[in-house]
């Protein structure tokens, strides 16, 4: 069998105790970062098995390969990631996907995600809503990427790289106008923020700040009530706030 096993995303009080079993009965565990698991395996006190591997971006293939030929001798097969669930903007997709293909049977243990919490914190509509991983680097693509978001009704969930966070939001502010938004960072660790406000100033304001560690936007859909009323509109991310954003990005 091969066992999806969720992992804490900051805080290590949210690792449930069918995870701690799951990973105490393992034959093999893979994982991103095998330093980061072995953190983890010790706080809670569990042997690390025989076969405890790396299973990572760019040895997907290659390291898939040899976990199916495990399970498909019967063993159990634990996989997770540095925190969150594998193939959820990490690596596990690929082998998720193979053993299902091989017939081999397939378990998810629950837990801590960035993508509910963001979406909970935000205050935005929570009854239908997607989430797109990661947006495209280069300016274009990323226009694009929310171009085809714009008419669509329900709340976005995405990450980004805190050095790109403002570019974001500055493009999630032309393409889809001043609607209403959250930024979380560092959800469930100790210096955990959120943010909430309308698009532009949103963008602004974090175009002339620092940010360190993990972030997750939540963006209204298209509703006229997440719109920001006309009567206080104005451009929230002018050219000063375009400057900044520059300026931060080395541009």
């Amino acid at each position: 069998m091969l066992v999806i096993v969720a992992t804490p995303i900051g805080n290590l009080g949210d690792m449930t105790p069918r995870a701690v079993d799951a990973l105490r009965a393992a034959d093999v565990i893979a994982c991103e970062d095998t330093r980061r698991t072995r953190v983890l395996l010790d706080h809670f006190g569990l042997q690390r098995p025989a076969d405890f591997i790396s299973y990572r971006q760019g040895n997907e293939e290659r390291t898939g390969e040899r976990l199916l030929e495990w399970l498909r001798q019967g063993r159990t097969v634990a996989l997770c990631s540095d925190g969150g669930y594998p193939g959820i903007s990490d690596p596990g997709y690929r082998l998720i996907v193979l053993a299902a293909e091989h017939g081999v049977a397939i378990d998810v243990v629950p837990g801590a995600s960035a993508v509910p919490l963001a979406l909970l914190h935000s205050g935005l509509p929570s009854s239908s809503y997607t989430f797109k991983g990661y947006p495209p680097r280069k300016a274009g693509a990323r226009r694009r990427f929310f171009e085809a978001e714009r008419e669509l009704p329900h709340t976005l969930i995405v990450f980004e790289s805190p050095m790109r966070v403002a570019s974001t939001l500055r493009a999630a502010y032309e393409v889809l106008g001043d609607r209403k938004a959250c930024v979380c960072v560092e959800l469930t660790k100790l210096h955990q923020r959120v943010e909430r406000g309308y698009l532009g100033e949103l963008a602004q304001a974090f175009a002339v700040r620092r940010v360190r560690g993990e972030v997750t936007l939540a963006i209204a859909g298209s509703n006229p009530k997440m719109a920001r009323p006309e009567a206080d509109a104005e451009d929230a991310c002018g050219a000063t706030g375009e400057d900044a954003i520059d300026e931060a990005e080395g541009t």
